[in-house]
């Protein structure tokens, strides 16, 4: 049976699905943009800065799940152009610096809210 994780640190879902939920191990979570969990807005600010506030929204539900970046077994980055690929893998590195999960990178024509970056991860027990 698949167990779902709320946590009000991070953004509230703005769909019709949960945070994270887990199952047989892995814990699977919604991709995550670069929402203030305070004002539940869009911040403002470069690739960047958005980075920095969607891995900020993943080890918030991380942590709600009794998890720590060092679980993470896969992510899978969206962003809007390449041309950004430097500037998010500067900050990406940042906080998978002791620890690499496998990932994927792919360009996409447009995410939610029109945010620059988002990011998902699979996570291990």
């Amino acid at each position: 049976m698949a167990k779902i994780f709320q946590t009000t640190e991070a953004p509230k879902p703005i769909g019709p699905y949960s945070q994270a939920i887990e199952s047989g191990g892995l814990v699977f979570f919604s991709g995550q943009i670069p929402i203030d969990p305070k004002t539940e807005k869009l911040i403002d600010g470069d690739i960047k800065a958005q980075t920095v506030r969607v891995m900020e929204n993943i080890k918030a539900l991380l942590k709600a799940c009794n998890l720590e970046i060092s679980n993470v077994v896969k992510t899978t980055v969206y962003l809007t152009t390449m041309d950004h690929f430097a500037d998010m893998n500067s900050v990406y590195a940042k906080y998978f610096s002791d620890h690499e999960p496998a990932r994927s990178c792919v360009a996409v024509v447009g995410l939610p809210k029109n945010c620059l970056v988002e990011i998902e991860i699979i996570a291990s027990r």
